[in-house]
């Protein structure tokens, strides 16, 4: 094949375009009908019914978590959002305190903190494209409240640096699996190692429920502070004998509905070998351009814990990532850089539009609260330099449960190809 590159007009080393899809939702079939069926067969679409209790699909992905994470809790929810928000209120957390989440992140993590009442400070990510642990250092203050390290796109963050600092400090951890449900960090599974463990199902995840989540934690009173929150009517279900309160949470209603339960349930034993797959994926990928000039891998903190559903590389400035990606994408080899729709904008900070468009209602923003003494004042675009940096100068691609290891020799020989000619 010759060496002249699609976009000039040569041959792409695809003839059809690789792109990456859903995960979850695209391995649908039968299981997920009769799993729905069998529930609206047993008539039971209420989990707190008391007959049949024993039978809730929530409850079996509670318990599944709870034997996978090695924890005493966990609480199904109908979103990620509102497993980060239980959290929020799980650790008391509301007006006047601050809570430190990564400049790389869906909008909801910063979301479920206004919701709670908190003011998002956010953080600087490195070449992980996590949370850096030294700006964190640097962001806590007296009203710190939480810490959120978010995983992204599979990629596990710094959780021995982070969990250094935390501790150092006395605040609690809140972990963000949403877009790593399945990964690990030396050994122990993510969402494990903070105080509190947030995931998503919703449809873009590796499973998949279209919508709901978990969280999970050892902690009895921020297990149960989340659990009302989750539910106006928690300690109505209750019954006799549980244990007195000295607090009560009004809640409101995130419950998981057991027909969405049923769907993920029917996905739970396709989690583990997806990310096998994404693996040998990945690191063939990872083999094939190892010593290219000019580009630099990103750095994963555990490699092995790596769920590898991405594959990201930096170029050595802004402007040569977006060619790069331009002519990769016409040698049919899906990527795109933080300038296209590729990358959703809305997990960069600077377009988080609540926080950057100062259209926020005075009574509506956290920051502006009387309760709140820190010196958070507002958001700007540029505030995070280093984050923009980085992201500025990422091509990243996303990596299908359909790809085949000659897929994989391909993207490399397309990244090859691309680098010769501008690198």
């Amino acid at each position: 094949m010759g060496n002249r590159l699609a976009i000039d007009g040569g041959a792409p080393v695809r003839a059809t375009p690789l792109r990456g899809g859903f995960h979850g939702s695209a391995m649908m079939d039968e299981r997920e009908v009769a799993a729905v069926h069998s529930v609206l067969a047993k008539k039971r679409l209420f989990r707190f019914l008391a007959e049949g209790a024993e039978e809730s699909e929530a409850a079996r992905i509670e318990a599944w978590y709870r034997e996978r994470l090695g924890k005493g809790y966990a609480l199904a929810v109908n979103s990620g959002s509102a497993a980060l928000i239980c959290a929020m209120f799980g650790l008391d957390i509301g007006p006047g305190d601050e809570v430190i989440i990564p400049a790389h992140t869906f909008v909801a993590t910063a979301a479920a903190v206004i919701a709670a009442g908190g003011v998002p400070v956010i953080a600087e990510i490195d070449a992980s494209l996590n949370m850096d642990p030294i700006d964190l250092e640097n962001k806590i203050t007296p009203y710190t409240k939480a810490i959120v390290p978010v995983h992204m796109r599979g990629v596990p963050a710094r959780m021995d640096e982070i969990m250094a600092v935390a501790q150092r400090h006395g605040i609690p951890v809140i972990e963000d699996v949403a877009q790593s449900n399945g990964g690990s960090y030396k050994g122990r599974p993510l969402g494990s190692i903070g105080k509190v463990g947030c995931f998503s199902f919703q449809q873009y995840k590796i499973i998949t429920s279209g919508e709901g989540g978990l969280l999970a934690t050892d902690d009895l009173d921020v297990y149960d502070r989340a659990r009302m929150q989750h539910d106006s009517a928690a300690r109505f279900w209750e019954g006799e004998g549980t244990r007195r309160y000295d607090f009560v949470v009004s809640g409101e209603n995130y419950r998981l509905s057991e027909l969405a339960a049923a769907i993920f349930c029917a996905q739970m034993d396709r989690l583990d070998p997806l990310i096998s797959h994404f693996r040998r994926i990945k690191s063939q990928i990872m083999e094939g351009v190892e010593g290219i000039a000019g580009i630099t891998p990103q750095d994963v903190p555990d490699p092995s814990g790596d769920c590898c559903i991405t594959f990201t590389f930096f170029l050595p400035t802004a402007d040569l990532a977006q060619r790069f990606a331009r002519a990769l994408a016409a040698e049919n080899i899906g990527c795109g850089t933080m300038y296209d729709n590729t990358i959703p904008d809305r997990h960069i900070y600077a377009n988080w539009p609540f926080m950057m468009s100062g259209l926020a209602q005075d009574r509506r923003a956290p920051w502006k609260s009387p309760f709140y003494k820190g010196a958070v004042t507002g958001y700007t675009r540029d505030q995070c330099p280093q984050s923009l940096d980085y992201l500025g100068r990422a091509v990243m691609m996303f990596i299908d449960q359909t790809y085949t290891l000659d897929d994989a020799d391909l993207i490399v020989e397309g990244i090859r190809k691309v680098a010769a000619a501008l690198l």
